[in-house]
């Protein structure tokens, strides 16, 4: 008689939202992070802040959602769960940042995870010129950790950010301007072909956690899917390099192996249940 394999996945346990744009191509944004939340075993919850037109090669469109509708998300989503850790990706205009900023001072969740999403990898600007000074100055100081890329954090710093060592010192200077967290991911670090380093700067201490760089991957979707396993793990541990060694690990599962669909190679989510968490 033939059997099925069962596969089964992580217990919940834990609640976490994440705030942030919808991606049609299903690669980032609130499909990625909830794919995300489900492979680290949390429930997750959203509110998502804008509607894209996009897949990995381009973002054709971008439909921001109303104010009130993003509020009515996130009380619908806290008043359902209990909310320990929130993660924000593409907010995307200053009315939604300070919106965003207001609801989670006044909610304070446990942990925020900020993904300062500016720059789309294919180079579409998902962040407005305006929501610039509102992120850092109504969410970042709000933020248990911030998960920038290289672009994000020379944006963020006003210096180009050439070598680790520039990494390592814009990180450190992140975390100590905003009193917060910081893992400064270096899979744009163009003169290191060898291996990502993502650098983690926390309480005065910085550690780089590193994994060997794979050739021509499809990096659509890494960022969020990283920030949104920082959460995950945040949730349910509290350890800041521990998080951000598990969404090192989780991201590098998620880019190995994958199978096409069509002409694309979308992040395999599944190989991440795999990792243990803590």
């Amino acid at each position: 008689m033939n059997t099925v394999k069962q596969v089964v996945p992580p217990v919940c346990r834990s609640a976490v939202l994440t705030i942030a744009g919808s991606d049609s191509g299903g690669g980032a944004g609130i499909q990625a992070d909830l794919q995300t939340f489900a492979a680290a075993g949390v429930y997750g919850s959203c509110a998502i802040t804008c509607l894209t037109a996009q897949n990995p090669a381009a973002v054709t469109a971008i439909r921001p959602v109303s104010h009130a509708m993003i509020k009515a998300q996130i009380a619908a989503a806290w008043d359902a769960f209990p909310i320990q850790a929130v993660k924000t990706g593409m907010l995307y205009s200053a009315g939604i940042v300070t919106l965003v900023a207001a609801e989670l001072r006044r909610r304070r969740p446990p942990v925020l995870v900020v993904d300062p999403v500016m720059v789309a990898g294919s180079g579409a600007r998902l962040l407005r010129d305006d929501a610039v000074d509102a992120l850092q100055s109504r969410l970042l100081p709000q933020a248990t950790v911030v998960t920038p890329n290289i672009h994000e954090a020379e944006m963020l710093v006003g210096t180009p950010i050439l070598d680790l060592a520039a990494q390592q010192q814009a990180a450190a200077v992140i975390a100590q301007r905003w009193e917060t967290g910081c893992v400064l991911k270096g899979g744009h670090l163009a003169n290191n072909q060898r291996e990502v380093v993502n650098v983690t700067a926390w309480h005065g201490r910085v550690e780089c956690w590193r994994t060997p760089r794979l050739g021509g991957a499809e990096t659509h979707g890494t960022g969020c899917t990283f920030a949104a396993a920082m959460t995950a793990a945040l949730a349910l541990d509290g350890d800041v390099f521990k998080a951000a060694a598990y969404a090192g690990r989780a991201v590098a599962a998620a880019l190995t192996n994958r199978p096409p669909v069509g002409i694309h190679y979308p992040l395999d989510w599944r190989a991440m249940a795999a990792e243990k968490l803590i």
